[in-house]
Order: C-alpha cells, then structure tokens, then sequence
C-alpha cells in the first residue's frame, strides 16, 4: 500500500485542493477488504491476504481523514465551495460511506471499534443525505450536473442496514433501506434521461458509470441482511447488479483511452460490491455457477483495485493530483 506513503507527500500549499473524493479511495479499498474477507469465510481463502488490507484500508482511511480536517481547518472557504459545487457535493457522502466500510470490516476483530465506526457514518450519512436533496431541489441544476456519482448519498443509506444489523433496532434500519430503495429508483429515471437524450459525460465522469452497479449489489446485500430470505425481490436486485456489471463490461471501448483521474475510484467500490453479492448469492444457494461467478468477479476486482492504486501513485508523484481544476 504504497498509496499511504504518497499522501503523506502532500505539501500545504496543496492542501487546499485536496479534494473530497479522496474518500473514493476508501471505499474502493475497504471494499476489497471486505472482499477478502468474504473469500475467506466462504471459500477458505488465506487469511493474511484480508488482514494485510485491513491494515493498509485502516492507514489509509485516518491519513484521508486527517489531511481533509486538516484542510477544513485552514481552508474552510475551499470545503465551501466544494459544499456548494453541483457535482463534488454528492463526494461528501463518500467520507460517511467509508466510515460505515470500515465499521463493517472491524465487525469481526473489534465490535466496540465497529459500532463506533457505524454510529459516526450513520449519522453523518443521514445528514449528508438530507444535505444533498435539499441541495438538488433548492438549485437550480441543468441536466449536465446529472450523472452517476449522484448515487452515492442514495447508496450509502442501503450500507446502514449491513452495518447496523444488531448495534440498534430494525426499524430504524428499515427508515435507511426505504430511503435508497426509492431514491435509487427516482435517480436512476434521471441518469438514463441524461445518457440516452443528452450530450455525453466528460472523459473525467465516465468511470462513475460503474456507479450504476453499486444500488442493486448493494441493496441486495442490505435486503438479505435485513430479511435473510432470498425471495422474488432479492432475486430481482441481485440480477440487476449483474445486469449493470456485463453492461459496462460491454462497454468497455468508453473507458480504454481515458486519462487518469481520481474518479477512476469509482470503477472500485461497485466492482467490489457485485463481488460481495456473488458470494452471498452462493453461500445462500450452493450453486457452482455462483462460485464460479464470486472468483471471476474477485479476481477482475482485485486487478481493478491494484491498476488504479498504481496511477493514483504515479500521479501523485507526478504531482497531478491536490491541484487546482
């Protein structure tokens, strides 16, 4: 995890460009973290492989978070106008998102740790989302400003239910899952608006495209957590997640020749949340083609993680990165 090192370069005249998406980074990380740590309750992978990212999410995590209060503290305009801008304000969620990851991959070494983790991103996420809709409706945004990232205030109210299972009551579980069920389904109408009937994403926001898979992976994790039956609906959200996964796959001549950005992030955290539902999908039903599917999906997310931790260091030593835009 030479990522760690690299942010710790970061000098102060820099810090103010910091940017929010950082948080994106977590995700993705502690997102293959947990994927490990699937593979080796499910398929008896080795240990080490999840403890080792453990350790490295865990650095990582507190380093973005020290440099972001960090610039919070001796830049608040720039954190304002990131609170203000039509596309970064729906990153802020990403740093609630990466609090209820990390509670969720402590769950198994230090429940304490982890409830803490959960009852900081729950209430941040919850702030975070009533922040950003009344940001959509009191704005007057143009249908350019509409793209995939939009999903992740909605996302992370369907993480809530996986990591609060057993820290507080069901129904207030359930509050989380109804608000990104709908919402998921209100956006989504949007987003397909915008790709079908307007002017293409810019280079920078087409990763978030994977983003598309992220609300029916995840919200079918959720649904089994809350319910632990795989019915009709289970069964609907986990097609769609693969639906999403082969179409972007499918896709792939729109992603090739783009240049590195930090929103490359978003090809991280969806791919690991597809992965994650493959397991459960087998560990519910025992089926080989599940199997087959969890190691095929494990190993492209793996190599996913790596390619864009790679960049993501190059340019941070090319310094490309913490710049103005």
């Amino acid at each position: 995890m030479q990522e760690q090192e690299s942010i710790k370069s970061i000098p102060s005249n820099r810090l103010q460009f910091f940017p929010i998406m950082m948080f994106a980074t977590i995700m993705g990380l502690a997102g293959l973290t947990l994927v490990y740590e699937r593979l080796n309750e499910i398929f008896f992978f080795p240990s080490i492989i999840a403890t080792l990212m453990l350790s490295g999410t865990t650095i990582a995590y507190f380093l973005v978070v020290y440099f972001y209060v960090l610039k919070i503290i001796k830049h608040k305009d720039e954190v304002k106008k990131e609170l203000k801008h039509p596309v970064r304000i729906n990153f802020f969620a990403a740093s609630s998102i990466a609090t209820l990851l990390m509670s969720i991959i402590f769950r198994h070494y230090i429940v304490e740790l982890s409830q803490i983790f959960f009852i900081i991103g729950a209430v941040l996420h919850i702030f975070f989302t009533f922040y950003t809709i009344k940001f959509w409706i009191n704005n007057n945004l143009e249908m350019q400003h509409s793209n995939p990232a939009w999903f992740i205030p909605i996302v992370g109210n369907l993480i809530v239910p996986i990591a609060g299972k057993g820290f507080i009551d069901d129904s207030i579980l359930y509050f989380y899952f109804s608000i990104g069920i709908f919402f998921w389904i209100i956006l989504f109408a949007i987003i397909l608006n915008r790709i079908i009937f307007h002017n293409q994403f810019a280079p920078k926001f087409m990763p978030t495209l994977f983003i598309l898979i992220a609300p029916p992976a995840v919200g079918f994790l959720s649904y089994i957590k809350l319910t632990g039956n795989l019915d009709f609906f289970a069964q609907i959200l986990f097609n769609l997640g693969i639906f999403f996964t082969v179409l972007v796959f499918i896709m792939y001549k729109n992603f090739i020749k783009i240049k590195f950005f930090i929103s490359w992030w978003a090809f991280t955290f969806p791919m690991a949340a597809v992965t994650l539902s493959s397991i459960l999908m087998y560990d519910l039903t025992n089926f080989w083609v599940y199997a087959v599917l969890s190691y095929i999906l494990a190993t492209i997310t793996t190599l996913v993680v790596l390619l864009v931790a790679k960049e993501t260091i190059v340019h941070m030593r090319k310094k490309e990165i913490c710049i103005m835009e």
